[in-house]
């Protein structure tokens, strides 16, 4: 116990020093106590974080405007759920391809793409940013570019993190914005020739239980063909992917034979089979971003086989 005495500043200099440092040294204990404890159940949780996004601002894009040689542009729902929105560790250096972009979440407007192409924070600070990362829309686009110069690809990103395909339905929220921003995309590129061409699904492990599965494939034919009919695009493909089977136990891999029936049930439609991509980011839920890349191109390479490109 330190008496009050020891306190005065008429006693010893070594002793006041040592107890001043004591203090200190148990008042950043004491503050950081809080954090360490966030962190062992975000461990014990198996939550991991992503790193934020660096490098702001995004940089604007007029789509009236095409670069040089290019005639048109594409546009590309990115639809499901957190493994959709991506949480790969990011490159250092964003992506800053003319020819590549997106539309962002917060405010309607077009960028240059880069990851996170789901970004949630403010276009020129990134406040407000969550825990988005490396997803495979980047990958895929990247493919679709580099195959046919004349093209400029448009991403919509539309994934929210844990949502069930329920709210993908007709009367649910987030449809109902996916079909917004999609008409939005539309008109502000029907100067450039803009069309949707088409949609990408990365979900269900939102809906891989023993209550939700028996009803998923009436569910996921109700989203493609109301995608269709909403969009006036009755071709428009659409690209599943499996979920990861990353930690035995689950029902995942019942979800990814629903998956993987759908081209056999629907027309133009595919999935990417993803089920040897084992790799995470430490939580055995979220591919890391070798992962997420792969499937980007898995889904490029499924869109150019249905569209025969």
């Amino acid at each position: 116990m330190v008496s009050a005495r020891s306190f005065s500043p008429r006693g010893p200099l070594l002793p006041r020093l040592a107890l001043g440092l004591a203090l200190l040294a148990t008042t950043a204990l004491a503050a950081d106590a809080p954090k360490k404890k966030a962190a062992k159940s975000d461990a014990a949780a198996g939550r991991v974080a992503t790193p934020p996004p660096t490098h702001p601002p995004l940089a604007p894009v007029d789509l009236t405007q095409l670069p040089a040689g290019v005639e048109r542009l594409d546009l590309y729902l990115l639809l499901g759920q957190s493994n959709m929105k991506g949480r790969g560790i990011m490159p250092e250096s964003p992506a800053r391809d003319p020819r590549i972009v997106m539309l962002h979440l917060r405010d309607d407007r077009w960028y240059l793409a880069r990851h996170p192409l789901h970004l949630t924070g403010d276009a020129q600070t990134f406040a407000g940013h969550d825990n988005a990362g490396v997803g495979p829309g980047l990958a895929f686009a990247q493919v679709l570019a580099a195959r046919d110069p004349k093209v400029r690809i448009g991403l919509i990103p539309c994934a929210v993190g844990g949502s069930s395909i329920d709210l993908w339905q007709k009367d649910g929220r987030l449809y109902a914005n996916a079909l917004r921003r999609a008409r939005l995309a539309v008109e502000a590129a029907r100067a450039a020739g803009g069309r949707i061409r088409g949609a990408l699904w990365l979900q269900g492990e939102a809906d891989a239980t023993e209550e939700k599965l028996p009803g998923y494939t009436a569910k996921l034919h109700h989203l493609v063909d109301q995608l269709r009919a909403d969009l006036g695009e009755p071709n428009l493909p659409f690209i599943a992917c499996t979920i990861g089977e990353l930690r035995p136990g689950g029902r995942q891999p019942d979800m990814n034979k629903l998956l993987l029936a759908l081209p056999a049930q629907r027309p133009l439609t595919a999935c990417v089979d993803a089920r040897d991509l084992q790799s995470h980011i430490g939580d055995s839920v979220h591919f890391d971003t070798a992962a997420q890349e792969e499937i980007g191109r898995r889904y490029a390479a499924e869109f150019l086989r249905l569209t025969h490109r």
